[in-house]
């Protein structure tokens, strides 16, 4: 467990309640519970569901630390920001169709992902 708090940053969160700590902190401690496992895979569906801007870019900070640590990370997400910053290989599923395949800048260069998530129409 030491090894899980330490990957993500959050030793100092080992002795609270869940009630003396944020919800973005509780958040981490949710992966946490997961990594103690040590497994090589982890699937998160909307992780930072309920965060703000800037708690869901520090999120991502410590997802990406997951990641640095040689566990793979399957994340199903909406929030492109959080997408973006912590994905090596992105997939983009639109209507159950997959609509894009590539590294983030790839992604969000693609035409039919700049339509359908972030918010412009194809061809302008």
């Amino acid at each position: 467990m030491d090894w899980a708090l330490d990957v993500l940053g959050i030793a100092h969160l080992a002795d609270r309640l869940p009630t003396e700590i944020s919800h973005g902190q509780r958040k981490l401690v949710g992966a946490g519970r997961t990594l103690a496992a040590r497994p090589a895979l982890i699937c998160m569906d909307e992780p930072a569901a309920g965060l703000d801007t800037t708690e869901s870019e520090q999120f991502g900070r410590r997802l990406r630390r997951i990641v640095e640590a040689g566990v793979s990370i399957l994340l199903v997400d909406h929030d492109m920001g959080l997408v973006m910053g912590v994905c090596d290989e992105v997939y983009v599923i639109e209507f159950g169709t997959r609509i894009a395949h590539g590294t983030p800048t790839e992604v969000v260069a693609d035409e039919r992902v700049r339509a359908a998530y972030l918010g412009t129409k194809a061809g302008t």
